[in-house]
């Protein structure tokens, strides 16, 4: 099966300049030839984009999809498995079809789920996973009441569905959970070094986990050809981590010129997650959360938009990620609208292709338009660098194509 799109403006997601009137081949699921069509079969079929702007399929480096129904019904066990199976599936369809050709999960499925979209049973983005996060006891990520024991709070877990914290204290625990992590499906591994906003029984301020335990978790990655990404919002808990040798930190609102430089001679890159901080500024009780996590939400948006500016002045990749959690995650583009306000519209373009593509180690195969890369691209029909507002809006990606298959196409 082959494809002609032409017509269209093309942003190649390695911040070139767009070329209009493109033309791009695709031949089964690969891109084979960029910017000519001597190499379309004569039998292809043609895809007429004039008027729109062609892109790299997105990419969301931090995402939930375990996490689609509402947390505190979730936490009440007030849901059936199919209710909550049915949030995931309506949620992973929704992000595809908003541009959204690959995720990284950064907790929250296992292995069915990776089975069941990579089997094409349910629509859905390509997956890349770190299975349960590795929390300590009574850290960020350990939720549920503290009058339950420790496990108790984890009875919402579905094997084969979702994937909840894994508690492990103590170098021997974390070895374990890693392993297990992986045997759940885990590309790489995901580790809270800090207290959270959506946490329980912990602060912003707390540090979590020693540099020995977090040590563990990046042999145990190393030992698959892997990496750990790390939930860290203060100096201290970045520090420890990067001493311990992970390659990535999410949000990251506390980083100092300092702790930007440390990760710089280290390789670590950032992650932040602009869009959950807005969204739930802006509408905290659809989120279904205590209400002794709002006040944490204050002060975040500004901390990691400082902690952009210093990690791009550092020479420090800086990727995109939504965060998004709840049923609810249709604003998966506000990362970009949020971030070309710091990076400007091209930077915010390539944190959600090619350098995410980089960070989580698949820039062979995805994050930009290129010959040989999968066929993940997408049109919207407005202009990403003087709009890119309109990121935010899911209706005006018009075209989505993933691995050579049109999965959406509203074109007039």
């Amino acid at each position: 099966m082959s494809m002609l799109l032409t017509g269209a403006t093309l942003i190649d997601g390695l911040g070139g300049d767009p070329t209009a009137n493109s033309a791009v081949v695709v031949t089964d699921d690969r891109i084979t030839a960029v910017g000519s069509t001597a190499d379309a079969p004569a039998d292809a079929d043609l895809v007429d984009l004039s008027g729109l702007t062609l892109l790299p399929g997105l990419i969301d480096a931090h995402v939930h999809m375990g996490h689609a129904s509402e947390m505190r019904a979730v936490l009440n066990n007030e849901l059936s498995v199919a209710e909550r199976a049915a949030d995931i599936f309506r949620t992973l369809r929704q992000t595809v079809e908003a541009g959204f050709t690959a995720v990284r999960d950064c907790g929250g499925i296992d292995h069915g789920i990776l089975r069941t979209v990579g089997k094409g049973m349910v629509p859905g983005p390509r997956l890349w996973a770190s299975a349960s996060p590795l929390v300590q006891c009574g850290g960020h990520g350990h939720l549920g009441s503290p009058f339950q024991a420790p496990d108790e709070s984890f009875a919402f877990r579905v094997r084969g569905l979702t994937a909840v914290g894994r508690i492990s204290d103590g170098r021997d625990e974390v070895r374990k959970a890693a392993r297990e992590c992986f045997r759940q499906g885990a590309t790489f591994l995901k580790m809270a070094v800090t207290g959270g906003v959506v946490s329980i029984a912990d602060d912003l301020d707390d540090t979590q986990f020693s540099i020995e335990e977090i040590a563990v978790a990046v042999e145990e990655a190393n030992a698959r050809h892997t990496y750990v990404t790390v939930h860290a919002h203060n100096k201290y808990g970045i520090q420890n981590a990067v001493k311990a040798g992970v390659k990535c930190v999410e949000h990251g609102t506390g980083i100092d010129e300092a702790t930007a430089a440390q990760m710089a001679a280290a390789g670590v890159a950032l992650v932040p997650t602009l869009a959950i901080a807005q969204v739930l500024t802006d509408d905290f009780d659809a989120h279904g959360l205590p209400p002794q996590i709002r006040e944490r939400v204050c002060g975040t948006m500004e901390g990691m938009v400082e902690a952009i500016r210093l990690a791009t002045a550092a020479g420090i990749p800086v990727g995109s990620g939504s965060d998004l959690i709840g049923p609810k995650q249709d604003r998966r583009g506000l990362e970009l609208a949020l971030k070309a306000k710091v990076l400007g519209p091209m930077g915010a373009i390539q944190s959600a292709t090619s350098v995410n593509a980089e960070i989580m180690r698949v820039a062979d195969k995805i994050g930009s338009v290129e010959v040989g890369k999968f066929a993940d691209v997408i049109a919207v029909d407005f202009d990403p660098l003087t709009e890119p507002e309109l990121f935010d809006d899911p209706s005006r990606v018009r075209l989505v194509v993933k691995g050579g298959k049109v999965v959406k196409d509203t074109r007039k």
